[in-house]
Protein backbone atom coordinates (compact mmCIF):
# COMPACT_ATOMS: atom_id res chain seq x y z
CA UNK A 1 0.00 0.00 0.00
CA UNK A 2 2.60 2.74 -0.91
CA UNK A 3 0.68 4.49 -3.82
CA UNK A 4 0.08 7.91 -4.08
CA UNK A 5 -3.91 8.74 -3.40
CA UNK A 6 -5.42 11.74 -5.22
CA UNK A 7 -8.19 13.58 -3.34
CA UNK A 8 -11.59 14.45 -4.48
CA UNK A 9 -12.26 17.61 -6.19
CA UNK A 10 -15.92 18.09 -7.68
CA UNK A 11 -16.20 14.56 -8.11
CA UNK A 12 -12.96 14.15 -10.16
CA UNK A 13 -9.83 13.00 -8.69
CA UNK A 14 -6.57 15.58 -8.29
CA UNK A 15 -3.50 15.93 -7.14
CA UNK A 16 -1.86 19.21 -5.70
CA UNK A 17 1.33 21.00 -5.53
CA UNK A 18 2.59 18.64 -2.24
CA UNK A 19 1.82 15.44 -1.04
CA UNK A 20 2.55 13.54 2.88
CA UNK A 21 2.64 10.41 3.84
CA UNK A 22 0.45 8.01 6.35
CA UNK A 23 2.08 5.46 8.85
CA UNK A 24 1.45 2.56 10.42
CA UNK A 25 1.57 3.26 14.03
CA UNK A 26 2.32 0.17 14.97
CA UNK A 27 5.52 -0.63 12.98
CA UNK A 28 5.64 2.62 11.31
CA UNK A 29 5.54 1.30 7.76
CA UNK A 30 4.39 3.70 4.99
CA UNK A 31 0.80 2.52 4.23
CA UNK A 32 0.32 5.28 1.03
CA UNK A 33 1.41 9.02 -0.12
CA UNK A 34 -1.39 11.84 -0.35
CA UNK A 35 -1.61 14.36 -2.60
CA UNK A 36 -2.65 17.62 -0.80
CA UNK A 37 -4.76 20.30 -2.44
CA UNK A 38 -3.80 24.27 -3.02
CA UNK A 39 -5.34 27.03 -2.26
CA UNK A 40 -6.44 27.76 -5.78
CA UNK A 41 -8.19 23.65 -5.57
CA UNK A 42 -9.76 24.37 -2.53
CA UNK A 43 -11.34 27.54 -4.06
CA UNK A 44 -12.72 25.26 -6.77
CA UNK A 45 -14.38 22.86 -4.21
CA UNK A 46 -16.08 25.35 -2.92
CA UNK A 47 -17.32 27.12 -5.81
CA UNK A 48 -18.71 24.07 -7.26
CA UNK A 49 -20.48 23.24 -4.30
CA UNK A 50 -21.93 26.15 -3.78
CA UNK A 51 -22.45 26.45 -7.43
CA UNK A 52 -24.78 23.36 -7.42
CA UNK A 53 -26.99 23.93 -4.13
CA UNK A 54 -30.61 24.27 -6.18
CA UNK A 55 -29.23 21.61 -8.36
CA UNK A 56 -28.73 19.33 -5.97
CA UNK A 57 -31.91 19.71 -3.85
CA UNK A 58 -33.55 19.59 -6.39
CA UNK A 59 -32.05 15.86 -7.92
CA UNK A 60 -35.32 13.70 -7.54
CA UNK A 61 -35.31 11.00 -4.53
CA UNK A 62 -34.36 8.09 -6.52
CA UNK A 63 -31.41 9.19 -8.14
CA UNK A 64 -30.34 10.19 -4.80
CA UNK A 65 -31.32 7.18 -3.13
CA UNK A 66 -29.65 4.54 -6.00
CA UNK A 67 -26.16 6.58 -5.66
CA UNK A 68 -26.39 5.73 -1.57
CA UNK A 69 -27.46 1.84 -2.38
CA UNK A 70 -24.11 1.65 -5.17
CA UNK A 71 -22.34 2.53 -1.91
CA UNK A 72 -23.37 0.20 -0.04
CA UNK A 73 -22.85 -2.45 -2.33
CA UNK A 74 -19.66 -1.53 -3.38
CA UNK A 75 -18.74 -1.40 0.50
CA UNK A 76 -20.01 -4.81 0.98
CA UNK A 77 -17.84 -6.22 -2.30
CA UNK A 78 -14.69 -4.11 -1.15
CA UNK A 79 -15.22 -5.53 2.84
CA UNK A 80 -12.16 -6.71 3.41
CA UNK A 81 -9.26 -4.38 0.93
CA UNK A 82 -11.32 -1.50 2.97
CA UNK A 83 -10.95 -2.91 6.44
CA UNK A 84 -6.84 -4.17 5.66
CA UNK A 85 -6.72 0.00 4.82
CA UNK A 86 -7.92 0.55 7.62
CA UNK A 87 -6.66 -1.26 10.11
CA UNK A 88 -2.97 -0.08 8.53
CA UNK A 89 -3.99 3.71 8.33
CA UNK A 90 -5.40 3.88 11.50
CA UNK A 91 -4.08 1.13 13.95
CA UNK A 92 -7.14 -0.85 14.20
CA UNK A 93 -7.53 -4.41 15.28
CA UNK A 94 -8.68 -6.30 11.99
CA UNK A 95 -11.37 -7.54 13.52
CA UNK A 96 -12.65 -4.20 14.51
CA UNK A 97 -11.85 -2.30 10.79
CA UNK A 98 -14.41 -5.12 9.49
CA UNK A 99 -17.00 -4.48 11.71
CA UNK A 100 -16.47 -0.98 10.88
CA UNK A 101 -16.91 -1.10 7.27
CA UNK A 102 -20.26 -2.96 7.73
CA UNK A 103 -21.45 -0.05 10.12
CA UNK A 104 -20.85 2.07 7.50
CA UNK A 105 -22.78 -0.12 4.99
CA UNK A 106 -25.58 0.24 7.19
CA UNK A 107 -25.28 4.27 6.70
CA UNK A 108 -25.44 4.40 3.54
CA UNK A 109 -28.28 1.85 3.56
CA UNK A 110 -30.33 3.11 6.09
CA UNK A 111 -29.52 6.64 4.05
CA UNK A 112 -31.22 5.16 0.60
CA UNK A 113 -34.18 4.28 2.64
CA UNK A 114 -34.55 7.72 4.36
CA UNK A 115 -34.04 9.44 1.11
CA UNK A 116 -37.21 7.87 -0.80
CA UNK A 117 -39.52 8.60 2.34
CA UNK A 118 -37.66 12.13 2.79
CA UNK A 119 -39.20 15.99 2.83
CA UNK A 120 -43.24 14.35 1.41
CA UNK A 121 -44.21 17.13 3.27
CA UNK A 122 -47.05 17.78 6.31
CA UNK A 123 -49.88 19.44 5.71
CA UNK A 124 -51.85 21.59 8.10
CA UNK A 125 -55.20 22.63 8.03
CA UNK A 126 -55.17 26.46 9.34
CA UNK A 127 -59.20 27.27 9.13
CA UNK A 128 -59.32 25.98 12.55
CA UNK A 129 -58.97 29.84 13.51
CA UNK A 130 -61.53 32.16 11.06
CA UNK A 131 -58.55 34.10 9.84
CA UNK A 132 -57.47 30.90 7.91
CA UNK A 133 -60.65 29.79 6.23
CA UNK A 134 -59.53 28.22 2.89
CA UNK A 135 -55.96 28.15 3.53
CA UNK A 136 -53.53 24.87 3.93
CA UNK A 137 -50.22 25.11 4.83
CA UNK A 138 -47.71 22.30 3.37
CA UNK A 139 -44.61 22.38 5.40
CA UNK A 140 -41.32 20.60 3.48
CA UNK A 141 -37.55 20.54 4.97
CA UNK A 142 -35.17 22.22 2.37
CA UNK A 143 -31.07 22.09 2.67
CA UNK A 144 -29.22 24.70 4.66
CA UNK A 145 -27.14 24.60 2.28
CA UNK A 146 -23.26 23.27 1.55
CA UNK A 147 -22.23 20.95 4.45
CA UNK A 148 -18.35 21.45 5.67
CA UNK A 149 -17.62 17.15 7.21
CA UNK A 150 -14.68 17.44 9.51
CA UNK A 151 -14.22 13.17 10.19
CA UNK A 152 -11.89 12.06 13.37
CA UNK A 153 -9.23 9.72 13.06
CA UNK A 154 -10.40 6.89 14.97
CA UNK A 155 -13.17 5.70 12.55
CA UNK A 156 -12.28 7.10 9.56
CA UNK A 157 -14.93 5.43 7.47
CA UNK A 158 -17.95 4.94 9.29
CA UNK A 159 -17.59 8.91 10.91
CA UNK A 160 -16.77 10.01 7.19
CA UNK A 161 -20.09 8.11 6.27
CA UNK A 162 -22.13 9.66 9.03
CA UNK A 163 -20.95 12.88 7.39
CA UNK A 164 -21.46 12.12 3.83
CA UNK A 165 -24.58 9.70 3.26
CA UNK A 166 -27.56 12.33 5.27
CA UNK A 167 -26.27 15.18 2.66
CA UNK A 168 -26.36 13.14 -0.18
CA UNK A 169 -29.44 11.73 0.91
CA UNK A 170 -31.35 15.51 1.41
CA UNK A 171 -29.96 17.17 -1.35
CA UNK A 172 -26.94 18.93 0.54
CA UNK A 173 -23.77 19.24 -1.40
CA UNK A 174 -20.59 18.25 1.20
CA UNK A 175 -17.07 19.35 1.36
CA UNK A 176 -15.60 16.03 3.46
CA UNK A 177 -12.01 16.82 5.54
CA UNK A 178 -11.02 13.46 6.84
CA UNK A 179 -7.95 13.44 9.47
CA UNK A 180 -4.88 13.75 7.99
CA UNK A 181 -3.60 10.66 9.99
CA UNK A 182 -6.23 8.52 8.09
CA UNK A 183 -6.96 10.09 5.20
CA UNK A 184 -6.85 7.38 2.73
CA UNK A 185 -10.57 5.38 4.30
CA UNK A 186 -12.11 8.49 3.17
CA UNK A 187 -10.84 8.87 -0.09
CA UNK A 188 -12.34 4.97 -1.00
CA UNK A 189 -15.86 6.53 -0.53
CA UNK A 190 -14.82 9.32 -2.88
CA UNK A 191 -13.83 6.33 -5.60
CA UNK A 192 -17.64 5.06 -5.13
CA UNK A 193 -19.57 8.23 -5.19
CA UNK A 194 -17.29 8.91 -8.51
CA UNK A 195 -19.29 5.72 -10.06
CA UNK A 196 -22.67 7.26 -9.49
CA UNK A 197 -24.96 10.05 -10.96
CA UNK A 198 -24.43 12.82 -8.74
CA UNK A 199 -24.06 16.05 -10.21
CA UNK A 200 -20.64 17.18 -10.74
CA UNK A 201 -19.73 19.66 -7.10
CA UNK A 202 -22.15 18.44 -5.05
CA UNK A 203 -19.41 16.14 -3.10
CA UNK A 204 -15.65 16.71 -2.63
CA UNK A 205 -12.88 14.53 -0.84
CA UNK A 206 -10.00 17.56 0.49
CA UNK A 207 -7.30 16.17 2.32
CA UNK A 208 -6.46 19.55 3.58
CA UNK A 209 -4.09 19.50 7.10
CA UNK A 210 -5.13 20.79 9.99
CA UNK A 211 -3.61 24.46 9.50
CA UNK A 212 -5.17 25.36 7.09
CA UNK A 213 -8.66 24.69 7.94
CA UNK A 214 -9.93 28.02 9.70
CA UNK A 215 -10.45 29.82 6.21
CA UNK A 216 -12.42 26.97 5.19
CA UNK A 217 -14.21 26.75 8.34
CA UNK A 218 -14.95 30.25 8.14
CA UNK A 219 -15.83 30.39 4.48
CA UNK A 220 -19.70 31.94 3.79
CA UNK A 221 -20.18 29.32 1.43
CA UNK A 222 -20.55 26.76 3.86
CA UNK A 223 -23.50 27.21 6.24
CA UNK A 224 -23.47 24.34 8.07
CA UNK A 225 -20.44 22.75 9.65
CA UNK A 226 -20.70 19.02 10.86
CA UNK A 227 -17.43 18.32 13.25
CA UNK A 228 -16.47 14.98 15.07
CA UNK A 229 -13.19 15.49 17.12
CA UNK A 230 -12.09 16.75 20.26
CA UNK A 231 -14.09 19.66 22.48
CA UNK A 232 -11.30 22.13 22.52
CA UNK A 233 -11.36 22.36 18.72
CA UNK A 234 -14.89 21.55 18.14
CA UNK A 235 -15.28 24.65 20.67
CA UNK A 236 -12.86 26.65 18.73
CA UNK A 237 -14.61 26.04 15.63
CA UNK A 238 -18.36 27.15 16.80
CA UNK A 239 -16.66 30.22 18.33
CA UNK A 240 -15.12 31.88 15.76
CA UNK A 241 -18.15 30.99 13.22
CA UNK A 242 -21.31 32.01 15.71
CA UNK A 243 -24.16 32.57 12.52
CA UNK A 244 -23.23 28.99 11.30
CA UNK A 245 -25.22 26.28 12.30
CA UNK A 246 -22.65 23.71 13.96
CA UNK A 247 -23.23 19.95 15.05
CA UNK A 248 -20.11 18.94 17.28
CA UNK A 249 -19.58 15.26 18.16
CA UNK A 250 -16.93 15.49 20.99
CA UNK A 251 -15.87 13.94 23.81
CA UNK A 252 -16.99 11.56 26.89
CA UNK A 253 -15.46 9.75 29.49
CA UNK A 254 -17.69 6.94 29.38
CA UNK A 255 -19.25 5.23 32.81
CA UNK A 256 -20.04 1.86 33.78
CA UNK A 257 -22.70 1.42 36.46
CA UNK A 258 -23.22 -1.85 38.45
CA UNK A 259 -26.02 -1.63 40.16
CA UNK A 260 -26.49 -4.17 43.56
CA UNK A 261 -28.93 -6.15 42.32
CA UNK A 262 -26.54 -7.47 39.13
CA UNK A 263 -25.27 -9.89 41.50
CA UNK A 264 -24.91 -12.84 40.26
CA UNK A 265 -22.21 -14.44 39.03
CA UNK A 266 -23.59 -14.64 35.51
CA UNK A 267 -24.45 -11.06 35.74
CA UNK A 268 -21.09 -10.15 36.95
CA UNK A 269 -19.26 -12.02 34.42
CA UNK A 270 -20.88 -10.25 31.84
CA UNK A 271 -20.48 -6.72 33.10
CA UNK A 272 -16.81 -7.48 33.51
CA UNK A 273 -16.39 -8.83 29.76
CA UNK A 274 -18.06 -5.93 28.22
CA UNK A 275 -16.74 -3.76 30.38
CA UNK A 276 -13.15 -5.35 29.38
CA UNK A 277 -14.05 -5.24 25.87
CA UNK A 278 -15.00 -1.62 25.69
CA UNK A 279 -12.37 -0.16 27.56
CA UNK A 280 -9.96 -1.58 24.91
CA UNK A 281 -11.44 -1.83 21.61
CA UNK A 282 -10.27 0.43 19.07
CA UNK A 283 -7.12 0.83 21.77
CA UNK A 284 -9.53 2.67 23.85
CA UNK A 285 -9.98 5.17 21.52
CA UNK A 286 -13.55 5.76 21.12
CA UNK A 287 -15.56 8.42 22.54
CA UNK A 288 -18.00 6.29 24.03
CA UNK A 289 -15.45 3.92 25.60
CA UNK A 290 -15.86 2.81 28.88
CA UNK A 291 -13.44 4.70 31.18
CA UNK A 292 -15.24 4.54 34.40
CA UNK A 293 -16.70 1.57 36.04
CA UNK A 294 -18.80 2.95 39.18
CA UNK A 295 -19.87 -0.21 40.80
CA UNK A 296 -22.28 -0.60 44.13
CA UNK A 297 -20.48 -1.69 47.33
CA UNK A 298 -22.93 -4.71 47.50
CA UNK A 299 -20.90 -6.18 44.29
CA UNK A 300 -17.90 -4.54 44.01
CA UNK A 301 -15.33 -6.59 45.78
CA UNK A 302 -16.53 -9.66 43.12
CA UNK A 303 -16.89 -7.30 40.01
CA UNK A 304 -13.36 -5.78 40.39
CA UNK A 305 -10.97 -9.55 39.95
CA UNK A 306 -13.15 -10.33 37.33
CA UNK A 307 -12.71 -6.38 35.44
CA UNK A 308 -9.21 -7.15 36.07
CA UNK A 309 -9.25 -10.41 34.93
CA UNK A 310 -11.15 -9.84 31.74
CA UNK A 311 -9.13 -6.80 30.71
CA UNK A 312 -5.65 -8.97 31.43
CA UNK A 313 -7.23 -11.10 28.96
CA UNK A 314 -7.15 -8.71 26.10
CA UNK A 315 -4.89 -9.67 23.50
CA UNK A 316 -2.35 -6.72 22.66
CA UNK A 317 -0.10 -6.95 19.63
CA UNK A 318 0.02 -6.79 16.08
CA UNK A 319 -3.78 -5.21 14.43
CA UNK A 320 -3.48 -7.33 11.24
CA UNK A 321 -3.48 -10.28 13.29
CA UNK A 322 -6.87 -11.40 13.96
CA UNK A 323 -6.52 -12.90 17.12
CA UNK A 324 -5.55 -9.16 18.29
CA UNK A 325 -7.87 -7.42 20.62
CA UNK A 326 -6.08 -4.10 21.44
CA UNK A 327 -3.60 -2.79 18.77
CA UNK A 328 -1.43 0.44 19.16
CA UNK A 329 -2.55 4.25 19.81
CA UNK A 330 -3.16 6.29 16.37
CA UNK A 331 0.64 7.65 17.23
CA UNK A 332 3.21 7.40 19.94
CA UNK A 333 2.87 10.78 21.22
CA UNK A 334 -1.09 9.84 21.98
CA UNK A 335 0.16 6.75 23.91
CA UNK A 336 3.00 8.87 25.58
CA UNK A 337 0.40 11.11 27.08
CA UNK A 338 -1.66 8.03 28.02
CA UNK A 339 1.01 6.92 30.14
CA UNK A 340 1.91 10.80 31.76
CA UNK A 341 -1.69 10.48 32.67
CA UNK A 342 -1.49 7.25 34.46
CA UNK A 343 1.76 7.40 36.33
CA UNK A 344 0.40 10.76 37.36
CA UNK A 345 -2.80 9.10 38.93
CA UNK A 346 -0.28 6.57 40.47
CA UNK A 347 1.61 8.82 41.80
CA UNK A 348 -0.90 10.50 43.28
CA UNK A 349 -2.11 7.49 45.18
CA UNK A 350 -4.14 5.40 42.50
CA UNK A 351 -3.44 1.74 42.74
CA UNK A 352 -2.85 0.59 39.42
CA UNK A 353 -4.35 -3.20 39.32
CA UNK A 354 -3.52 -4.04 35.32
CA UNK A 355 -1.66 -2.74 32.41
CA UNK A 356 0.41 0.63 33.18
CA UNK A 357 3.09 0.32 30.58
CA UNK A 358 3.60 1.82 26.86
CA UNK A 359 5.91 0.05 24.08
CA UNK A 360 6.09 2.30 21.50
CA UNK A 361 2.66 3.68 20.33
CA UNK A 362 0.82 0.67 22.06
CA UNK A 363 -0.51 1.17 25.64
CA UNK A 364 -1.09 -2.07 27.64
CA UNK A 365 -4.65 -2.10 28.72
CA UNK A 366 -4.88 -0.56 31.98
CA UNK A 367 -6.80 -0.93 35.25
CA UNK A 368 -6.97 1.82 37.95
CA UNK A 369 -8.47 1.73 41.88
CA UNK A 370 -8.77 4.05 44.13
CA UNK A 371 -7.55 7.59 41.83
CA UNK A 372 -7.58 11.07 43.66
CA UNK A 373 -10.78 13.28 42.24
CA UNK A 374 -8.37 15.75 41.13
CA UNK A 375 -6.15 13.88 38.46
CA UNK A 376 -6.24 14.45 34.65
CA UNK A 377 -7.26 10.79 34.22
CA UNK A 378 -10.19 11.36 36.93
CA UNK A 379 -11.61 14.36 34.50
CA UNK A 380 -10.59 14.55 31.26
CA UNK A 381 -11.02 11.51 28.02
CA UNK A 382 -8.23 9.53 28.32
CA UNK A 383 -9.01 8.59 24.74
CA UNK A 384 -6.86 5.36 25.42
CA UNK A 385 -6.95 1.66 27.25
CA UNK A 386 -7.04 2.73 30.68
CA UNK A 387 -10.29 2.36 33.25
CA UNK A 388 -10.88 3.44 36.57
CA UNK A 389 -13.22 1.60 39.36
CA UNK A 390 -14.88 3.33 41.96
CA UNK A 391 -16.61 2.24 44.58
CA UNK A 392 -20.57 3.78 45.50
CA UNK A 393 -23.17 2.86 48.51
CA UNK A 394 -26.50 2.88 46.16
CA UNK A 395 -28.10 3.98 43.22
CA UNK A 396 -28.11 7.24 44.02
CA UNK A 397 -24.57 8.12 44.52
CA UNK A 398 -24.07 6.32 41.83
CA UNK A 399 -25.90 8.77 39.17
CA UNK A 400 -24.08 11.55 40.48
CA UNK A 401 -20.83 9.97 40.85
CA UNK A 402 -21.86 9.80 36.23
CA UNK A 403 -22.91 13.33 36.49
CA UNK A 404 -19.82 14.84 38.47
CA UNK A 405 -17.97 15.12 34.91
CA UNK A 406 -18.08 18.27 32.21
CA UNK A 407 -18.92 14.93 30.09
CA UNK A 408 -21.94 13.80 29.55
CA UNK A 409 -22.03 11.41 26.00
CA UNK A 410 -23.34 7.72 26.90
CA UNK A 411 -23.70 6.04 29.97
CA UNK A 412 -23.71 2.03 30.55
CA UNK A 413 -25.93 1.13 33.72
CA UNK A 414 -25.77 -2.97 34.39
CA UNK A 415 -29.24 -3.46 36.29
CA UNK A 416 -32.44 -6.12 35.40
CA UNK A 417 -35.36 -3.43 37.21
CA UNK A 418 -37.42 -1.79 34.54
CA UNK A 419 -37.85 0.70 37.23
CA UNK A 420 -34.05 1.25 37.64
CA UNK A 421 -33.57 2.15 34.11
CA UNK A 422 -36.25 4.58 33.47
CA UNK A 423 -34.78 6.37 36.68
CA UNK A 424 -31.53 6.51 34.89
CA UNK A 425 -32.81 7.39 31.86
CA UNK A 426 -34.15 10.68 33.71
CA UNK A 427 -31.19 11.33 36.07
CA UNK A 428 -28.35 11.05 33.97
CA UNK A 429 -27.06 13.91 32.40
CA UNK A 430 -25.95 12.67 28.99
CA UNK A 431 -27.58 11.67 25.39
CA UNK A 432 -27.66 8.13 25.67
CA UNK A 433 -28.07 5.91 28.39
CA UNK A 434 -27.15 1.57 27.88
CA UNK A 435 -29.07 -0.66 30.15
CA UNK A 436 -27.74 -3.86 30.22
CA UNK A 437 -24.38 -3.37 28.64
CA UNK A 438 -21.57 -0.96 28.63
CA UNK A 439 -22.51 2.79 27.08
CA UNK A 440 -20.27 1.88 24.14
CA UNK A 441 -23.24 0.70 21.66
CA UNK A 442 -24.08 3.33 18.55
CA UNK A 443 -26.83 1.84 16.56
CA UNK A 444 -26.22 3.69 13.02
CA UNK A 445 -29.70 4.46 12.83
CA UNK A 446 -30.35 6.69 16.73
CA UNK A 447 -30.10 9.74 17.11
CA UNK A 448 -26.56 10.27 18.66
CA UNK A 449 -24.83 12.99 20.74
CA UNK A 450 -24.21 14.36 23.73
CA UNK A 451 -25.04 16.72 26.58
CA UNK A 452 -22.92 19.58 28.41
CA UNK A 453 -19.05 19.58 26.89
CA UNK A 454 -20.02 16.65 24.86
CA UNK A 455 -21.32 18.39 21.98
CA UNK A 456 -24.39 19.97 20.16
CA UNK A 457 -26.70 18.33 17.87
CA UNK A 458 -27.30 14.44 17.07
CA UNK A 459 -26.00 12.77 14.02
CA UNK A 460 -27.89 9.10 13.29
CA UNK A 461 -29.40 9.11 9.91
CA UNK A 462 -32.24 10.44 9.67
CA UNK A 463 -31.40 12.99 12.95
CA UNK A 464 -28.19 14.49 11.01
CA UNK A 465 -31.06 15.16 7.84
CA UNK A 466 -32.58 16.91 10.13
CA UNK A 467 -29.66 18.55 10.98
CA UNK A 468 -28.90 19.78 7.48
CA UNK A 469 -32.31 21.20 6.22
CA UNK A 470 -34.89 23.85 7.97
CA UNK A 471 -38.98 23.56 8.11
CA UNK A 472 -40.55 25.86 4.65
CA UNK A 473 -44.00 26.45 4.77
CA UNK A 474 -46.12 26.91 1.79
CA UNK A 475 -49.46 28.78 2.30
CA UNK A 476 -52.10 27.85 -0.30
CA UNK A 477 -55.25 30.12 -0.31
CA UNK A 478 -58.76 30.14 -1.20
CA UNK A 479 -59.08 26.19 -1.03
CA UNK A 480 -62.30 24.09 -0.43
CA UNK A 481 -61.20 22.49 2.18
Amino acid sequence: MTDTHAFWLAGRQATGDTTFDVHNSYDGRLVGTVAEPTEAQVEEAVAAAHSVVDEFAATPAHVRAKALNHVADRLIERTEEIAQLISAENGKPIKWARGEVGRAVSVFRFSAEEARRWNSGEAQRLDTDAGGTGRMAITRRIPKGVVLGIAPFNFPLNLSAHKVAPAIAVGAPIILKPAPATPISSLILGELLAETDLPAGSWSVLTVPNDRMPALVQDERLPVISFTGSGPVGYAIMDSVPRKHCTLELGGNGAAVVLADYASEADLDWAASRIATFSNYQGGQSCISVQRVIADAAVYDRLLPKVVAAVEAQVTGDPADAATDVGPLVSEDAAKRVESWVDEAVQAGASLLAGGKRDGATYAPTVLADVPADVTIACEEVFGPVLTVKKVDGEAEAFATVNDSKYGLQAGVFTHDLQTAFRAHRALEVGGVVIGDAPSYRADQMPYGGAKQSGVGREGVKFAMDDYTYERVLVLTGLAL
